[in-house]
This record gives C-alpha cells, structure tokens and sequence, in this order.
C-alpha cells in the first residue's frame, strides 16, 4: 500500500537536497571574505562578544557549531560537510540523517554569519529544511509543506496591502521595482521600459497570485495543481526579471505537495518507486499530528506582524534555530535607488572605483544573471545604501580590508583599482542611479545613468 504522495514527497526531498547544495557551494565559496578571520565580519570575535555579553545563553541563542573551534578551517569543515551530505541525500544515501546533518550545519552558518546571513530565504530553507527531514508521502506531513507554502505566499500579499506603503495601494510599485531591487537581471532593464498600465496590470496579477493562489492550496487535487501552476509561474517570471538566489528554486519546490501521485504522468509513476507503506505507520501517525500540533500553533503565532518574538517564552527560546518563521517580501517599495561607489587613491586627489562583480557600478556594464548563486556583499552594500556606514559595521570593516589590500575581501570584488597594492586612501560616494531609456541606451550604450548624491565614507587612510 502506498501514500498519495509519495511521488510528490521523493521530489520535495530531492529538491530540498539540491538547494541545500547551491546553499553551501554559494557560501562556501565567499566564506573568508564573509566570516573568516580576515574576512569583513569576523566570526571568532563575535562569538567571543555573544559568550561576554550573555554568558551560557550565547550557545542557546547562536546555535552554531563554530562554538567547538571558530577557526578558519572549521569554518570551512562545516560547509563543505553540509556539501557532501547534500550529495548524498540528493543521491538518496540516507536522505533523512543527511538532510538532519544539513539542517544543523546550515543553521550553524546562520548563526555565524551575523547580518551577511539573515536572509529570508535562508530561513526558509531551514524551515522547509526540518520538513524535508520528516517528510513522507502521507497526507498530514504533505499538509505541512503545503502550510509553509501558503504562509509564505499569502504573508507576503498581506504585509504589501497593510504595510502603507502608497505604491502598493496605488499599483505603482513595479514601475519603480526593476530598476531599484537589489540585483535587477538583464531582463529587468527591458521591464522598466514598459508602459504604467502594464506595470499596473502586473500589480494586480502578484496580489491575484500572492493572496488567491494560497486559499486554494487547501480545495480539491484538480485546483491545488493550478493554484501551484500560479505560483510556479509568478516564480519564473521573478527569476527571469531579478537575482533572488535559491529563494525561487525553494519556492518551487514547496509547490510540490500539491501535486498528488495521480497526477504525475505513468512513466514516471514507474522510474520513481514508491517505498510504500513505513514499518511502524502508528509511530508515524504520532510524529504527523505532534508535528502539526507544535508547528501549526506557533507558526501562526509568529505570522502576526508587531507580535515580538519575546512576548511569549517558548517563542523566544526557539527563535534562535529559524524553524518557524513570519514572511514577508517587499512590503515596502523603494522608489530610488541609491548605490554606494567605493574609491581608491594614492595622493588623496584622483580617485578610482572598485567594480563589484554583480551589483551596478559601471554605467556601460549590463546587468547579470548570477542566481542560484548570492554574491552576499553585493546583496548588503544594496541595503546599506538605504542608510548610513555607522549603522552598518560591515561597511567599516570592509574600507578597513580594502586598505590592507586582504585578499579574502578583494577576492569578493571583480576588480580593485591598483590589484594586490594597498591604497593609501579609499572613500565611498554615494549616486542615485536609474535605467536609461531605449533613446539614451542607443545613444550612449550605457544600461545605468547616475547623479551624484554625497559623500557617504569619507576619505579615510591605513593610520
């Protein structure tokens, strides 16, 4: 005897496995340039602070295994452990203690990584991680995924309309969201072109998917599969138009529970085997409704937007492991793009630029498609645009790398002004960029204008 889904559940866990893999390889790759002891947010004292400032509690509240050794090479043992089990549960060796052993190395990176890890989707993907752990192809655990994926979609319709923001209730937003999302895609710049009442249109077809799609999640097979059809194609076109990392893979994969074996054509009914029914189907049983019974309460808990993590204990202690978490994209559009422009000189009279591997700099440079794959000090230097170098450390610590010429950091960038040499000086200078249109791209060639704004750093030397 078989489960509905259990052709459904072989993918969602594969899927999984897959993710987490682009996961660890995209990190690991940065990951002395992130968190490593030359790298722009040193983990070892961080960890040392968290254990000065909240003594025992610091393990609870970073649940990291770098506690055991912060060094360099430990960090990279623990992405490239999470890589190798990745394989393995992708090849189906033990996928259930491999995709555990994930979840805790992941978490463990998480922890770590302070604000070059905070991402949505990297909870996400713990959350839909620790499904994937116990995922079967019964009704109840499908119904779980199905729940994340409705909170997912559905939250982030809701903050758009409850947030204030008056692009969102004017259906404006996307004629300011390509040009000004952290990484746009090439495709982003030919989207800007286009008229308001597209744009407008397009506005009211993500709030029909984003906040109808999710109610339907839950009717009969028939309409979940074009519910999930929805959401899969709001998800392409996401992917096509801007640089979301895995975020999109993950969301797709989440589609899944809603496709039961039925549904899957007969040959690959027969190339996928279903492992048919467990061996111990009443502890099965048990661990569904006590998964439902735990995660459900709390997941709507914590879905209400204001209601802190702190007003309720049991909240509070499980916070720190990302297992239940509240979503929500864009709730607020930003409108211009301001983008930080990093500089270098010798004199302290004739500056030149660092060029960053994705993020604008370059007005004539077209932008790229780079996910699956996160460039995160690409993805930060967007946010931290949005404010001021005091409010974000990195921003400190990476002029201070730049000046020491450390080549874990200057490996992060596409090019530094004068290579390996250090600079005497370097600066940031705050422009506001935006696309061109199709009179002064075929004019200039160039994809980006920009307007200078401020000094954002200013010129700071090695003493």
């Amino acid at each position: 005897m078989t489960r509905p889904y259990d052709i459904s559940n072989y993918l969602f866990q594969k899927a999984i496995a897959a993710v987490y893999l682009i996961a660890f390889l995209s990190f690991g790759v940065q990951a002395m340039g992130l968190i490593g002891s030359g790298g722009l947010l040193p983990v070892a004292p961080y960890l040392s602070a968290a254990r000065e400032a909240l003594g025992p509690a610091a393990i609870w509240r970073l649940p990291t295994l770098l506690w055991l050794d912060s060094s360099d090479g430990m960090i990279r043992a623990v992405w490239i452990a999470g890589a190798v089990f990745a394989l393995a549960a992708a090849l189906g060796a033990l996928p259930r203690i491999a995709l555990a052993c994930c979840l805790v190395l992941y978490l463990s990176i998480v922890s770590a990584g302070q604000t070059l890890m905070t991402f949505q989707w990297d909870y996400l993907l713990l959350e839909a991680g620790l499904l994937a752990v116990f995922a079967d192809g019964s009704v109840l655990r499908n119904w779980l995924v199905r729940w994340l994926l409705f909170r997912l979609m559905f939250l982030s319709g809701l903050l758009k309309l409850t947030s204030g923001d008056p692009t969102w209730r004017s259906l404006t937003a996307l004629q300011y969201h390509y040009q000004t999302q952290p990484l746009p895609s090439p495709l982003a710049w030919y989207m800007q072109q286009l008229p308001p009442a597209f744009q407008t249109a397009s506005v009211l077809f993500l709030f029909l998917v984003e906040m109808g799609a999710p109610l339907l999640l839950f009717a009969g097979r028939r309409i979940r599969v074009w519910a999930a059809g929805a959401i899969v194609g709001l998800q392409i076109l996401i992917a096509l138009t801007g640089n979301y990392t895995f975020f999109n893979v993950l969301a797709i994969a989440l589609c899944l529970s809603s496709l039961a074996d039925g549904w899957w054509p007969e040959r690959i009914r027969r190339l996928i085997r279903p492992r048919g029914e467990s061996r111990f189907p009443r502890m099965q049983r048990y661990i569904s409704v006590a998964l439902l019974s735990v995660l459900v309460p709390i997941s709507l808990l914590v879905s209400f937007q204001g209601l802190s993590w702190g007003a309720f204990g049991v909240l509070d202690r499980i916070a720190p492991f990302g297992l239940v978490n509240a979503y929500g994209l864009f709730a607020n559009m930003t409108t211009t793009r301001p983008e930080i422009v990093v500089e270098a000189s010798m004199d302290g009279q004739s500056w030149q630029e660092y060029e960053f591997r994705y993020k604008p700099g370059n007005l004539k440079r077209e932008p790229q498609f780079v996910a699956p794959y996160q460039p995160r000090l690409d993805w930060q230097m967007w946010f931290a645009a949005l404010g001021s170098y005091q409010e974000n450390p990195f921003l400190v610590n990476l002029m201070v790398r730049l000046l020491e010429a450390r080549p874990e950091v200057l490996a992060l960038l596409e090019r530094a002004p004068f290579g390996w040499e250090r600079p005497r000086y370097v600066r940031a200078v705050l422009y506001e960029y935006k696309f061109t249109d199709w009179a002064e791209y075929s004019r200039t060639r160039a994809w980006w204008r920009r307007e200078y704004r401020r000094i954002y750093f200013p010129a700071v030397g090695a003493r």
